[in-house]
């Protein structure tokens, strides 16, 4: 296990060298990506994408030379990332006509409100902070990394991507993974079958496998979309491979276990322009999208020989369920039925998913693998006196400035903020984008992120708290059902007595409909932001020890509309000002020396 693991180390330092060596310098034709397109939801996340590329560029801190755009989805209702695949097609030609059918494409699917991890909601998932890098590496670098071997090896295509995992793989110094084939083309990673539940799996020809070596280039009979295990039995998918725990992203097993059952999950894939034309073609058919298509599962589950039908009437998977979905799937079916999917199997590989606070925390604070691998910091790029207190080297301190004398939990994560010289961080937090300077404990298991908003032309902020459990995707379609809501452990019926609102429509920013965390005006508006954090945190602590917090007196916004309200100028205003005052530091350090 420690030689594999140690492979992956040295393949990606040697891949982040080179990744380095592109930062603000022109890439060389036909090394690197023609264009690098991300999504966005609407036109408000699509402009603080551009913000943020815009400083990047300035600041050399990616490859120069690219075309890097951002595509936001048309307005309306919710397309979902296959639909989005199809507006960027779109786009594409509208830019170049022709010519964009000889590019080679990187598309990260960006879009979406990140609700799972609100950190990311205001920003993007794509600009993720990691703890690494100087200055620190944002998910976007690490996808440029990643990839960076693919464009020289790759025939005029699409490579797509999400913009929330990240992909390890090692393999034998004269083997490349290689994108020329016709069709599509995915790369698969041995997992557990339990992570095959809410992954794709790959059912592949059994003449054609053979489970051994770093890669192989296979054939698919067939793709599931988020199978139940016994589907994945029926269709053939599991795999008995040997040492499969230790090769792949699949769960710690014991030495008896070693022999273990397998199937092979999705990440990302390739797709060459006959295909991406006939893509594109489809959708100027359709008058309007009114539905949202999944690229992997409404686009990869009509290919191979085995593909069936059965799957486009099958809505279990389907967030919100439109009319016009399953006459959408059944012409994509058509469309795309008898067309290849061609596999690279990476039987050495690992497949981390960092969309959730819990998987963002345990995969920066606790996963020794992932520490290994990509070399991770428990202080990136951060002002971080020796002063300052940490229970242990588990927590992870990314581009802040924590002053003498406070404490951070073990397993917490402090990323764009500054915490003052009395403040205690419990375990297991994340705070994000927030001005602590106040003496307080806040308490293990917090989630702290904050927002800088304008309003009525003033720029005003909010800091919305959580508990990292709580479920901000969960809703109820009646206000009678809202005690079924939890804050922190307790029914939001019973914080809204201690924070003396009432239930009525109008404590919730979305229809009548959609009740939950996500659309309750419960976070105060103020004119400072340590401010917000102070007041947020008196609403936390009035939870906790079941004291009353009078909200009713504030002006309050839900976590829907501060993402609406949202000034991103501010916010990377703040983050500028950290980054300038770490970078004095470091200098007035070596002039030091």
């Amino acid at each position: 296990v420690l030689i594999l693991y140690s492979i992956q180390h040295i393949a990606f330092q040697r891949v982040t060298e080179r990744t380095l060596l592109t930062i603000g310098r022109a890439a060389r034709p036909g090394q690197f990506w023609d264009v690098v397109a991300l999504t966005a939801a609407d036109a408000q996340q699509g402009s603080a994408y551009e913000q943020q590329l815009a400083e990047k560029l300035r600041r050399k801190e990616l490859p120069l030379g690219v075309r890097y755009h951002v595509f936001v989805d048309p307005p309306g209702p919710k397309i979902g990332n296959g639909g989005s695949t199809l507006h960027v097609l779109q786009c594409l030609e509208n830019l170049y006509g022709d010519k964009w059918t000889s590019f080679i494409v990187l598309l990260i699917h960006s879009g979406g409100y990140s609700q799972r991890l609100p950190s990311a909601s205001a920003l993007g998932k794509i600009f993720t902070a990691l703890p690494f890098g100087n200055p620190v590496y944002q998910m976007l670098e690490l996808k440029l990394a990643m990839y960076i071997d693919f464009p020289s090896h790759m025939k005029p295509g699409i490579l797509i991507t999400c913009s929330d995992d990240i992909e390890l793989y090692s393999i034998g110094v004269t083997e490349t993974i290689t994108f020329d084939k016709p069709g599509f083309t995915a790369l698969a990673h041995p997992s557990d079958l339990s992570i095959g539940t809410t992954h794709g799996v790959f059912v592949l020809d059994p003449s054609s496998f053979s489970g051994k070596g770093g890669l192989e280039y296979r054939s698919c009979r067939c793709f599931l979309h988020k199978p139940d295990i016994e589907k994945m039995r029926q269709c053939g998918a599991v795999c008995i491979r040997q040492n499969c725990s230790q090769l792949s992203s699949c769960g710690d097993h014991s030495d008896s276990e070693m022999d273990s059952e397998c199937v092979y999950t999705d990440s990302i894939f390739y797709i060459d322009h006959n295909i991406a034309k006939l893509l594109l073609a489809f959708y100027k058919q359709i008058d309007t999208l009114c539905c949202e298509i999944d690229a992997y599962g409404d686009f990869l589950q009509a290919l191979g020989p085995g593909a069936t039908q059965d799957y486009t009437k099958n809505t279990s998977n389907v967030t919100k369920e439109e009319s016009q979905l399953v006459e959408v799937r059944q012409k994509l079916y058509s469309l795309l039925k008898g067309t290849a999917l061609n596999v690279i199997v990476l039987n050495n590989s690992k497949f981390y998913h960092i969309g959730t606070t819990q998987e963002y925390l345990f995969h920066f604070t606790s996963d020794s693998k992932l520490k290994f691998e990509l070399d991770l910091l428990s202080v990136a790029f951060s002002i971080f006196s020796d002063k300052a207190e940490t229970l242990d080297r588990s927590a992870s301190i990314i581009q802040s400035i924590l002053e003498p004398g406070c404490i951070v939990g073990p397993g917490s994560i402090i990323e764009y903020s500054r915490i003052g010289p009395e403040v205690s961080v419990g375990n297991n937090s994340i705070i994000s984008g927030s001005y602590i300077n106040l003496k307080v404990d806040i308490p293990s298991d917090c989630f702290l992120s904050s927002l800088s908003v304008k309003i009525n032309d003033q720029v005003k902020y909010v800091s919305m708290v959580f508990s990292v459990q709580d479920n901000l995707k969960k809703n109820v379609k009646l206000l009678s059902d809202v005690h079924s809501l939890q804050f922190f452990g307790v029914s939001l019926l019973e914080c809204l007595d201690l924070w003396d609102l009432k239930v009525s429509n109008q404590l919730f920013s979305s229809d009548n409909t959609n009740f939950g965390l996500w659309t309750a005006r419960i976070f105060p508006v103020c004119s400072t932001l340590s401010e917000s954090v102070r007041m947020s945190l008196k609403l936390l602590n009035s939870v906790q020890h079941k004291s009353a917090f009078k909200l009713s007196e504030f002006k309050l916004l839900s976590v829907e509309e501060m993402l609406t309200l949202k000034d991103v100028e501010d916010m990377l205003k703040f983050r500028k000002q950290i980054y300038e005052e770490i970078c004095l530091q470091r200098q007035k350090e070596k002039s030091d020396l």
